[in-house]
């Protein structure tokens, strides 16, 4: 028998969300666009999902979850991809922006008055 006792915990509590979601048995086409779809289809289809989103108790952990492991397709949370792309660069940006803040601060911490 395989020994599994070293094996991490459950992680269902991770998933759980996804239980009460608005999506939840909606066909997932709606969801991801095909790769021919193009303008006004792909815009309306897109409308469509993010009509089941706004209503979606669980927007935020869909959202989240998504920008964790970088989905690079699909509604989820209520953005497109553009939008999430965005939203990760912004991120990025005002990362680094404070960590050059933080350096610059700790930078000066060091120096003593002539």
């Amino acid at each position: 028998m395989t020994d599994v006792s070293r094996l991490p915990g459950a992680i269902r509590h991770q998933w759980d969300w996804q239980l009460d979601a608005a999506c939840r048995g909606v066909d997932s086409s709606l969801f991801f666009h095909p790769s021919d779809e193009r303008g006004d289809a792909r815009q309306e289809r897109e409308e469509q999902s993010k009509r089941v989103c706004r209503s979606c108790p669980v927007r935020t952990a869909c959202l989240l979850h998504s920008l964790r492991a970088r989905e690079k397709f699909g509604v989820w949370g209520g953005l497109g991809e553009q939008e999430r792309r965005a939203l990760l660069a912004s991120r990025q940006r005002r990362g680094r922006r404070w960590r050059s803040a933080a350096r610059n601060r700790t930078a000066g911490r060091g120096r003593t008055a002539a």
